[in-house]
Parts: structure tokens; C-alpha cells; sequence
């Protein structure tokens, strides 16, 4: 069982004797390593517990529900679509963990059947609780005749028109079935004739027409596609409808284009979107009255493997659309609403943010306990119509369909400034958008690139350079999140507004390096990009760590990120913890790292923190003999990030914007409401609070740390706005 994680401060009491490097351990060896789509597997069995959590609001189990079915439809275009890649190539060569592409396959699939036979018994339960509630889920059968009488008008009206029934056979040739699309595959005849034949009607999902429609005032609802079911003699008059079944396929999300032969970066992206939807399957989903006979030949058409590729889903197919469930307005049923409230030092009464950040130097933001609105795009926007700001640089990931963010660059554009902004292209499954709001930034005359050909660009980055009073100074975000105010409420992230010039003229550099390609002899003095130098650095301060160690002054090592994958720095890890370096991780989702052996991680513990927001936030300490190390920024440890990346992790120096990071990180190591303790073999057990322990979530905490920091701060008491009881502001 994994050490109790410990703090700087307790771990400086600590009489632990360093412990020999035993040679028995070969760290080369696939047996200390985990596998990391099973790992990933697993903590979706962790979101998948929240459904079941009677803490949680009713409403809000069932958006976990919904998320679980989202991401495993993601993890088979993704990661199963690759694997079949990899096996279709021929590939052996062997993951860290031992493994060839299609033992991991088949392990997946075995998890994830776990999985999705579980979700469904929630999906049960979740239902009568629903219907407690007076939110109820009608079948058919079950409505009254004045009832069908209004639905079967609804169909007629609203449905009907956006239907087109496909005949399969000799003169029909099967036709395509587009990824994740909802399908009735209905088998008639004619009358007097035996001969059955196969009809597909898609389930134009999307269409203006709800997958739940409202039966009547009140809170009930009935299937889009058993109501299509129940109207199929208006779809096939005069024939008889002889059986009638649900099916979807999920499509590989992975695409063969090779980057560095394209001429036009964006047109193979277009090209790529456009093989996406002819990609091959990885997953056929039935409904469980489908008929062997139609669920065999579906397969054939498919061109899939039956036993392997199709799997039986009792109740309803794509639960992802449960989101339009979770969006009912019962307030009783979601958590409390959560306004963000405003970083004390913003609310200095300087109408001008530079002057702000430049008072304090640097200024750190945790989201969404901290207004995203009233820092970042604050920052943006005023950078857009200040007169002395001459040049805004930034990176675009991700950003919202209605997103200020664009607005205010574009704004920029307009106001004379040179804006350049390196856009990623290749942001699975926001391609399209991107391509849409780099076409806008540069009819606005925008400099837009691509970045580096072989590298996604990742981090999170805005530079500003301004004409103060002093001459030119430089501005700088940088952000562990992605430029979208919509996931800055959902994701718990962090973010450095800062006037430090050697970090901005680092930054200056990396923009150069992103707008040419070029990158001879790059000098960086503070931050640490990626790919050339993040993990490089990383591994060599785990190596100091463990050479300052000392029985009375303890080497500690703590990092808080989504995933550790990448071989070297687990390994290196494991030396440290071999070495009597504690080694505290808080690591959300996939770990390759085995905690708790005996000589090898017996000082190393694994923790994940599973809550309403989705911890996004990276962070990685080193308590370097007593002079602490705090960086923050947009890599994970993986080595896609590491080695594949731009990626930008930069040091926080400021002892009291240190001091904000420790207490995350001991909140969330100390935690026993959301808080789950991995074991060797990867298994992840819950912590339960005991009657003395704090019966709060890290999240909640962080709600009313966020609180307290702005209520208690002589700022807010002196400035022109008055602090809201739930967070948020408003003039006097």
C-alpha cells in the first residue's frame, strides 16, 4: 500500500533511511510497467463511480454517466483505431509494458465490455431515480392513446420529412454508415411474399429534433428512435414490417497523412477530416433484440471480424446523448452554481492591466475557482485596444464556437497591432474549427501559421509586447488550459500573467521558433519547452534530487498532471524512490509507474483526484536540499508531450504564487472525499473520510479557499466593486 503522502514541511521530521539500489530490479523489465490504455480504461471506471455517488446530485451522476460512453467512443476511434493500424502493418514491436497491438486489443476489449455492462446497470438504477423525480422515460407501448395520438402528429410533422429509408440489396448497394450515427435496420416484405428484405433509415440526430423528445408539459420523454420504430407503415406503406433493430458503428479517428510531403498544411487537415468519415470501423454496437442473422450479416457488409468487432448494448445506444438530460433546469438537482470569483490583485482601481502586472510582476490564476473572463480575456482584450501595445503573439489549441478570444485578436488586427497566432491544426477532433477560425483570423490580416512540421503545438501561450514608459516591455500568459472559456468553468487549470522579461524574452524566442521552423541554437533561460529540452531537465533535477538527499534533510519530489507514460521519467522515478527520495504523484488518469513495491516504489505513491471539475492542471515540485522548485505548464509526462510537442512548463518563482501551489498540491494529497490510492497492479481504491476527517472534495475546498482569498483581501475592501456572497462582482 502506498505511503501516506506527506507535505515539505512533515517530510523534513522524517527518519527514513535511504534504501540501497538493489540490483535485482532490472528497471528495463516490462513487469514494473503498467499499460497505459488500461490504465486510461480505469480511470473512466473512476469518473464511472460518480454515477453511483449519493453525494453527487441527481443530474449530475447522470452527465458521469454520459461522459463515460463519450470518452469510450473516443478511446475506440483513437486508441483501438490504432492499435488495429498497427496490427493491419504487421507491427511487433513490444510497448514498454510487454505487450504486441493486438494482446492489447484484446485486454481493452474485455475492460471495456466490464465497463459498459456496469454502465448500464447504473444507467437502470439512474432511471427509477429519475422517475422519482418526475423525469420519466417513456417507451411506446407505455403512452396513453391520446398520447401516441400527439406523438405519431410529431412524426408526421417534424420527423418524417428528414427521412430516407435505404433498401439493401442487389440494386442497392449497402450503404455508407457514418460514425456514430444512430441506425434502425428494419427487414419487410411484401404481401403474400416470404422474401424479407433489409432496409437502414439513419436517425437524423442533430436535425433540430432532440434524441429525448418531451412528451407533453411535464418532464417525460420519449425515444427518437422508438417513435420512428412505431411510425415505420407511414415509412414502408403496404409492407409488412417483419422486425425492426438499433445499430452504430465507431469509425478509426486515425488518418495516414504524412505532413512533412504536404504542400498545404491546412488542405491535407481538410483531406484528412475527409477520410475520417470513410475510415475503417473498430465497433459495431447492436441493440439486443437485433436477430444473429442480421447482426452476421451487418458484419459482412462491414467487412468486420463478428466475434471481435460487434458487441450487444441492451437499453439505449450512444448514452453520450444523455448531456440533453443533464441540461434540464432543476437546481436541486445539479451541483450549486459556481461563479468564479475575481483574482484579489485584478481589482486594484487601475483601469489598465499591464500597470496591474506589472506592479505585482507575476500573478497566478487557478481556474475555475478564479474568474477566467475577468483575467485572461481581460488581458486579451485590453491588449487589443490599448494604443501602446504594438504586437500580441499567441497559440490556439482549442477555443469555444463563439469565443471572445478570436474577437478580440481580430479586434487587434483592426486596430493596427501586428497579431501573429500559431494555430494547431492537428487538435483531434477540433480540426474543422480551427481550419474555420484560421481562414477568419486571416482574412482580418492576422499572421497565421501551423507551427513545425512533426510537432503538434500544445502549449498555452500569449505574448504582448508594449510601448511603456520605460521603452518596450513584454507581457506574457502562460496557461496549463486551453484558450476556451467554456472548459475554463469545467477544467481546473492554472495560468501565470507575468512581466518577467527573461521569461518573455524566452518566449520571444519560442515564437520564432514556431513561425520559421528553425531552431539553431535556441537559449532559454527560464522556461522549459519541449521537445528538446522539458524532459531532459526534468530527468536531470530527479537525478539532483536524489543526490541531496539526506537522512535529515529528505529529497521530495511531487507532480500533479494527467498522465505519466513516458518510460524514462518513470524510471528514473523509481531510482529516486530507490534511492529514500519521497515521491508523491497526483497523476488523473493513465501510470505507466507500479507504486508501493518493496525496494523499488515503496516511497512513491499514486493518487488521483476524480470530481466535478476535471483536474487539468500540471504542476511538478522539487524540494532541491530546501530551495523549493515549483513549474507549471502545458506538458504532461508522456512521451508524445516530451518528444512530439511544443510544450511550454515554466518556473514559478514568486514565494507567496508558491505558496498557492503548495497548498493545492497538500489539499489534494491530504483529501479523502474524491481521492483514489492506485496500487501495484494498477487497481484504484477509493479513500473514505473518517468522523475527524474534512467531509469536503478538493473541489469544494478550492471553491472556498478562492472565496476566502478575495474576501479577506484589503483589495477587495478599498476597490470600486463589491464582492458577491457566490462568487463574481458588480459596481457599486
Amino acid at each position: 500500500m502506498p505511503s501516506k503522502p506527506t507535505s515539505p514541511k512533515a517530510s523534513t521530521k522524517t527518519t527514513r533511511k535511504a534504501a540501497p539500489a538493489k540490483p535485482s530490479f532490472d528497471l528495463d523489465s516490462p513487469e514494473w510497467y503498467l499499460n497505459r490504455e488500461l490504465t486510461w480504461l480505469t480511470f473512466n471506471k473512476r469518473v464511472l463511480q460518480l454515477a453511483t455517488d449519493e453525494r453527487v446530485p441527481l443530474l449530475e451522476r447522470v452527465f458521469f454517466l454520459a461522459v463515460v460512453s463519450s470518452n469510450l467512443d473516443e478511446f475506440f476511434m483513437k486508441r483501438i483505431g490504432g492499435l488495429k493500424q498497427q496490427v493491419g502493418a504487421g507491427v511487433k514491436k513490444l510497448t514498454v509494458d510487454g505487450m504486441l497491438p493486438q494482446e492489447q486489443i484484446d485486454a481493452c476489449l474485455v475492460y471495456a465490455d466490464q465497463l459498459l455492462a456496469e454502465q448500464r446497470q447504473i444507467y437502470a438504477r439512474l432511471v427509477l431515480h429519475l422517475a422519482e423525480e418526475g423525469i420519466v422515460f417513456f417507451r411506446y407501448e407505455d403512452l396513453s392513446g391520446q398520447q401516441k395520438k400527439e406523438m405519431n402528429a410529431f412524426f408526421k410533422r417534424e420527423i418524417f420529412p428528414l427521412l430516407t429509408p435505404q433498401g439493401i440489396d442487389p440494386a442497392h448497394p449497402f450503404p455508407f454508415i457514418s460514425n456514430l450515427s444512430l441506425n434502425l435496420l428494419v427487414s419487410t416484405s411484401e404481401p403474400g411474399s416470404s422474401l424479407q428484405h433489409l432496409n437502414r433509415i439513419k436517425v437524423p440526430l442533430g436535425a433540430g429534433v432532440p434524441r429525448f423528445i418531451k412528451v407533453g408539459a411535464k418532464h417525460h420523454y420519449l425515444m427518437f428512435e422508438d417513435l420512428i420504430a412505431n411510425n415505420l407503415d407511414d415509412i414502408f406503406p403496404g409492407l409488412t414490417i417483419h422486425h425492426c433493430s438499433f445499430f452504430r458503428v465507431i469509425r478509426n479517428a486515425n488518418t495516414d497523412q504524412r505532413e512533412e510531403q504536404a504542400n498545404d498544411l491546412l488542405v491535407m487537415i481538410e483531406s484528412a477530416l475527409r477520410d475520417r468519415k470513410f475510415a475503417d470501423i473498430v465497433r459495431l454496437q447492436v441493440s439486443a433484440n437485433m436477430l444473429p442473422l442480421h447482426r452476421g450479416k451487418l458484419a459482412a457488409e462491414l467487412a468486420i471480424d463478428e466475434q471481435q468487432d460487434v458487441s450487444e448494448a441492451p437499453g439505449i445506444l450512444g448514452k453520450r446523448d444523455l448531456m440533453e438530460i443533464w441540461r434540464i433546469d432543476r437546481p436541486h438537482l445539479h451541483y450549486p452554481v459556481h461563479s468564479p470569483y475575481d483574482l484579489p490583485e485584478l481589482l486594484i482601481d487601475e483601469p489598465n492591466i499591464f500597470h496591474i502586472i506589472r506592479q505585482y510582476r507575476s500573478l497566478l490564476l487557478q481556474h475555475p475557482y478564479e474568474s477566467f473572463e475577468t483575467s485572461v480575456e481581460r488581458f486579451l482584450k485590453e491588449a487589443s485596444t490599448d494604443p501602446k501595445v504594438l504586437v500580441i503573439k499567441m497559440t490556439l489549441y482549442r477555443t469555444n464556437p463563439d469565443s471572445r478570444i478570436i474577437r478580440y485578436l481580430i479586434d487587434a488586427a483592426y486596430n493596427g497591432k501586428q497579431v501573429a497566432v500559431v494555430v494547431e491544426l492537428m487538435a483531434r477532433f477540433d480540426e474543422s474549427a480551427n481550419i474555420k477560425w484560421a481562414e477568419a483570423m486571416e482574412e482580418a490580416g492576422i499572421h497565421v501559421t501551423y507551427g513545425v512540421i512533426g510537432l503538434k503545438t500544445h502549449s498555452k501561450v500569449i505574448l504582448v509586447v508594449r510601448r511603456d514608459y520605460s521603452g518596450l516591455q513584454r507581457y506574457a500568459h502562460i496557461g496549463t488550459g486551453n484558450y476556451h472559456s467554456g472548459t475554463a468553468r469545467q477544467y481546473s487549470d492554472l495560468g501565470l500573467l507575468t512581466n518577467d522579461q527573461t521569461i518573455c524574452e524566452d518566449l520571444t524566442e519560442l515564437f520564432n521558433f514556431l513561425t520559421t521552423g528553425y531552431a539553431p541554437a535556441r537559449k532559454y533561460q527560464k522556461i522549459l519547452p519541449s521537445p528538446n529540452i522539458l524532459k531532459k531537465t526534468l530527468l536531470k533535477k530527479i537525478a539532483r534530487e536524489i543526490e541531496v538527499h539526506k537522512p535529515d534533510n529528505p529529497g521530495l519530489i511531487q507532480f500533479k498532471c494527467n498522465a505519466l507514460e513516458d518510460k524514462d521519467i518513470a524510471k528514473a522515478l523509481y531510482q529516486a524512490s530507490q534511492a529514500g527520495v519521497r515521491v508523491d504523484l497526483i497523476i488523473r488518469d493513465t501510470c505507466r509507474l507500479r507504486p508501493g513495491i518493496a525496494g523499488l516504489s515503496d516511497n512513491i505513491s499514486v493518487l488521483s483526484v476524480v470530481g466535478r471539475f476535471l483536474e487539468h492542471a500540471r504542476i511538478y515540485y522539487f524540494k532541491n536540499g530546501g530551495n523549493d522548485e515549483y513549474f507549471i505548464g502545458s506538458a504532461d509526462l508522456m512521451k508524445r508531450n516530451l518528444e512530439a510537442r511544443v510544450e511550454v512548463v515554466t518556473p514559478i518563482e514568486d514565494k507567496a504564487l508558491q505558496k498557492k501551489l503548495r497548498e493545492i498540491i497538500d489539499v489534494q494529497l491530504t483529501n479523502k472525499c474524491c481521492t483514489w490510492e492506485m496500487k501495484a497492479d494498477g487497481t484504484c481504491l477509493k479513500r473514505h473520510p473518517q468522523e475527524k476527517d474534512d467531509q469536503r472534495t478538493v473541489q469544494e475546498i478550492m471553491i472556498t479557499l478562492a472565496k476566502n482569498r478575495l474576501t479577506s483581501s484589503p483589495l477587495a475592501k478599498k476597490n470600486r466593486y463589491k464582492t458577491l456572497k457566490k462568487g463574481g462582482r458588480k459596481k457599486k
